[in-house]
């Protein structure tokens, strides 16, 4: 059971991290640091947020707990990034630290406590916590991506009116066991 979580649970990180980059693939730069008003986040400032969130509670995952003492949680909505490379580095290394993470969870260790601001959690409860706040902000991107483009926005999923063809392709399939993320990551590594 451990594997099939930690296998179906990676697929789902994977499939948003796609998301935002697709999304990012269709902004200009000026786009990524484009803010409604001024209290409300830049793409840019999301993306900043996500970098220290996840520097914070994946870098030594199983032995620290989730809220370092070094993140500067407060400075993470600081509209100070500079450009869509520096953006870009901080997306990369976020995920990267989760990723290496999430490779150090094993059998042997997958009933250990993990602690987020001194709070106790499965690994799973850790996990699913912070699978489901980084969704949150994916949306958040690619509303603002959507808000932005218009009509140029190029759907990330079904594009609209597409419900029914994308369907009965589905369903002229035999039935299986798949991931629904394995078609989205497939035209990615093409």
């Amino acid at each position: 059971m451990e594997e099939n979580y930690l296998t179906s649970v990676r697929k789902q990180f994977e499939y948003y991290k796609l998301l935002g980059d697709r999304s990012f693939d269709q902004l200009s730069e000026k786009e990524l640091f484009w803010q409604f008003n001024p209290e409300s986040n830049s793409i840019a400032v999301v993306v900043k947020h996500l970098w220290g969130n996840m520097l914070s509670r994946w870098t030594n995952f199983l032995e620290e707990d989730g809220e370092k003492e070094w993140r500067n949680r407060e400075g993470e909505f600081e509209a100070d990034i500079a450009s869509r490379e520096e953006m870009l580095a901080k997306w990369e290394e976020g995920w990267t630290c989760l990723f290496s993470a999430l490779d150090c969870v094993t059998e042997e260790n997958f009933g250990q406590t993990i602690y987020i601001r001194n709070m106790g959690h499965t690994i799973v409860e850790a996990i699913n916590r912070q699978l489901a706040h980084y969704t949150y902000h994916m949306g958040q991107i690619v509303y603002i991506g959507r808000m932005l483009k218009g009509a140029e926005w190029q759907s990330l999923s079904i594009p609209k009116g597409g419900s029914k063809a994308y369907n009965e392709g589905k369903f002229a399939q035999p039935k299986r066991k798949a991931h629904f993320t394995d078609e989205f990551l497939k035209e990615d590594q093409k």
